[in-house]
């Protein structure tokens, strides 16, 4: 199964990117979490840019389509800002809605939190913004940095790969 991890933090030291870069490190066998870091690079989302086709679509924007493309599912990790995801993960979510990348993908949503009570109108809003493309929401619940961080990752990846092995033919 491959997993494309992506942080909706622009941070350098985001907990939110620990989290992705812990979930790659304890992968579970036959699970490859690849990390995704290529957010700051697209440019603000803008049709014209594609007007003509793809072939005329910014670099960053077709690395991302394809990333997504041949991945089996996702897993994002972002923080709430103001209530709701971050402007440079919707950007991202933009790019992909008209050329299919995210229908049906399988997607797992998080944020790496203080407390878990923190962390949930952000993904509820990021929950609605995939609805826009058919995305099968897996998992949408934050995971509060403590002791039992690790385990509850744990969890989130082994509910991905079970909802994943369920979906293939």
């Amino acid at each position: 199964m491959h997993i494309l991890a992506i942080c909706g933090s622009l941070q350098a030291k985001s907990s939110n990117l620990t989290l992705l870069q812990l979930a790659a490190a304890k992968a579970p066998d036959g699970v490859q979490v690849e990390l995704y870091d290529g957010l700051r690079d697209l440019p603000h989302f803008n049709p014209d840019l594609t007007r003509d086709g793809d072939e005329h679509a910014p670099g960053a924007v077709l690395e991302l389509r394809r990333a997504v493309a041949r991945s089996d599912a996702l897993l994002i990790a972002m923080p709430e800002y103001g209530h709701s995801l971050p402007g440079s993960l919707k950007n991202a979510i933009d790019w992909l809605i008209g050329t299919g990348e995210l229908e049906g993908k399988l997607v797992a949503i998080t944020s790496a939190v203080a407390v878990v009570e923190r962390g949930r109108r952000g993904l509820a809003a990021l929950r609605t913004t995939l609805g826009a493309v058919s995305a099968r929401v897996a998992f949408q619940e934050p995971i509060a940095r403590g002791p039992d961080f690790e385990l509850e990752l744990s969890k989130l990846l082994g509910l991905l790969w079970a909802a994943n092995r369920g979906r293939r033919p």
